[in-house]
């Protein structure tokens, strides 16, 4: 006979909530940046791009968009793992596929927008 496990009733629902703050804080920070871009710098020059994220405020924001982006991310796609990929294996290796590029691209995104040394 096999064993059935119960996960209870909320089994879900910080994922669910997660996946919608981080959408609407990188929904907000979209609007910000547009705004920012149309509105506050003159021209699209690479002086006027990295005096933008020269700012602390900026780059703090900014790292929480690439947090929250990626964070979204491996919500989505680990939820399509799970529903869709039935061997534990396959379903193992893409988990860690996944995780593993988007701790590269997060990674990336701050080198590319700060200026970090490679």
């Amino acid at each position: 006979m096999v064993k059935r496990f119960t996960v209870g009733a909320h089994y879900g629902l910080k994922d669910w909530l997660v996946q919608r703050v981080t959408a609407i804080y990188m929904l907000l920070f979209t609007l910000f940046f547009v705004v920012a871009l149309l509105f506050c710098l003159p021209e699209f020059t690479y002086k006027a791009w990295s005096g933008m994220f020269s700012s602390p405020c900026v780059r703090f924001f900014a790292f929480l968009f690439i947090i929250s982006l990626c964070y979204h991310a491996w919500i989505g796609m680990r939820d399509i793992w799970m529903d869709y990929i039935k061997p534990a294996g396959l379903r193992l290796a893409l988990h860690l596929i996944v995780l593993f590029l988007l701790i590269g691209y997060a990674g990336w995104a701050v080198q590319i927008l700060w200026r970090l040394p490679a």
